[in-house]
């Protein structure tokens, strides 16, 4: 029943059963054409042929005497030409188109009158043009004619006006016309809608391969073979539609990757998020505790220490919860840029100063090369200022004891560049394209100064919101090196 519905609605048979109707009322218009046309053929052929008819009837007898009609000479000479053709029709007209006299085999004439301008238009071509006129016994119809004028001492007196097909002949012939034409137009209508009818399935049934082979990757993508593709080979106009296809398979098997590569990040945030997060806690616990039991024993001095510890882990917690939070809204793009123009070298200046302390502790020599001419830049102050801050916080916790950082800023091409670099043990190459991965931390088998693993990763996602780009380099043993831009104001 499903393969039935499916065949019932499918291209190729809705295509087939249009043109099946087409080429059925094509066919019909063309019998109706052809028909039309036979007849028309037919009529003019016989008024050329006859055109001069009446001209030989009018050579052989006169119609009037005197001006009066000649009854018993024009009822011969029209009886006579009856006698040679029974399917014509003869009438003697005065200038007005009264008919006066008439010879015809069952005598009923219904009008009185025929309308002359036709004759006269017929005479005045000689016959040349194809001109209907009234038929006497059958008013509204026309008939195939033929006339001449009637003169007498340069006097016209009439018209000789000779319809040539009869009523009764219009009869028997068109029974015979329409007997053989239906015959011969069913008979080539047949053979014709049967020839074209199997050339057009032969045509549509090439021009819908391409579609077949479409619908067929498409089901295969369907089923889970994300691998399929359509040939583009031989497409021909539908080449575009394969290559659409074919990308948008490529995009749903890559954002396909993309969850799943989500995924895995989820799962190893909750891990990651887990651990940092049980770390400071089970250490304020632990020292809380110990603070409860021993409260009746412990001395001053140590529980100055434990309360330390409690607030270093404390301090800890609020960052990576900090961290955790802000890396959220910046990943959900729920932060807003709010430019303002600012000197740089004035925000890298004053974030050093809160370093250098912490530097001088750690015998790092912090160095700064930051010219005093270097204009005004058009970015979030505060975010800037915590990518500087990370950066800073990244480079500390990599820099050896009487190692250096160095910060750097320069104008190129209308941007503001600005470096900062570490002295130290530096980064693999296969490590590099990951630092910026959240939860990406490098073991150097340190235990100074732990991070949360979010920093660098707060950066890129701040980096990117002012669309510009934050690049590394490193060499192991040497360095390594931070530097972004960004644009000067106008």
């Amino acid at each position: 029943m499903k393969q039935l519905l499916h065949y019932r609605n499918s291209l190729f048979l809705r295509l087939s059963l249009a043109l099946l109707i087409l080429l059925i009322l094509l066919g019909l218009a063309y019998i109706l054409i052809t028909g039309y046309s036979a007849r028309e053929y037919y009529q003019e052929t016989t008024q050329r042929l006859n055109a001069h008819v009446a001209e030989h009837m009018v050579e052989e007898v006169s119609p009037f005497v005197n001006g009066e009609v000649n009854e018993e000479a024009l009822g011969s000479i029209m009886h006579s030409m009856m006698a040679v053709n029974p399917s014509i029709e003869v009438y003697l007209l005065d200038p007005t188109g009264h008919i006066l006299s008439f010879v015809v085999l069952d005598k009923k004439v219904r009008l009185k009158n025929v309308d002359i301008k036709p004759v006269i238009n017929f005479i005045k071509s000689k016959g040349e043009k194809y001109i209907t006129g009234d038929d006497p016994r059958n008013p509204g119809q026309k008939a195939i004619f033929s006339a001449t004028e009637v003169n007498e001492n340069g006097k016209l007196l009439g018209y000789i006006y000779i319809v040539l097909a009869s009523e009764q002949y219009e009869n028997i012939s068109g029974a015979l016309f329409s007997s053989y034409f239906f015959k011969v137009s069913t008979l080539s209508f047949v053979i014709t809608i049967v020839v074209a009818f199997s050339l057009g399935l032969i045509l549509l049934a090439l021009l819908t391969r391409n579609l077949r082979k479409i619908q067929n990757s498409v089901k295969r993508f369907e089923t889970g073979d994300f691998n399929a593709k359509i040939p583009i080979e031989n497409m021909g106009e539908l080449s575009d539609l394969a290559n659409t296809v074919n990308h948008m398979a490529d995009t749903i098997l890559s954002n396909i990757e993309d969850l799943r590569e989500v995924d895995r990040l989820r799962r190893d945030l909750i891990a990651n998020v887990s651990h940092d997060l049980r770390s400071p806690l089970s250490i304020i616990h632990g020292y809380i505790e110990t603070l409860i039991l021993k409260q009746e024993t412990i001395k001053p001095e140590e529980s100055e220490q434990y309360l330390k510890i409690i607030l270093q882990s404390s301090d800890r917690l609020k960052g990576l919860v900090s961290d955790l939070f802000e890396l959220s809204r910046l990943e959900a793009r729920q932060v807003k840029l709010q430019k303002t123009p600012f000197y740089v070298n004035e925000l890298l200046a004053d974030t050093i100063r809160q370093y250098e302390l912490m530097a001088k502790e750690r015998h790092i020599k912090l160095e700064t090369n930051l010219p005093q001419n270097l204009p005004m830049v058009l970015a979030d102050l505060d975010l800037i200022g915590r990518v500087i801050q990370n950066l800073l916080d990244n480079a500390l916790k990599f820099t050896p004891e009487n190692g250096s950082i160095e910060v750097m800023a320069n104008v190129v091409d209308k941007l503001v560049h600005i470096e900062i670099s570490n002295s130290g043990e530096g980064i693999n190459s296969e490590e590099l394209p990951h630092i910026f991965d959240r939860y990406y931390k490098i073991d150097h088998n340190r235990n100074t100064l732990k991070g949360s693993g979010l920093g660098l990763a707060i950066v890129r996602k701040i980096i990117e919101l002012h669309e510009t780009d934050i690049k590394v380099s490193s060499e192991p043993g040497a360095y390594t090196r931070f530097n972004f831009t960004l644009p000067m104001t106008a």
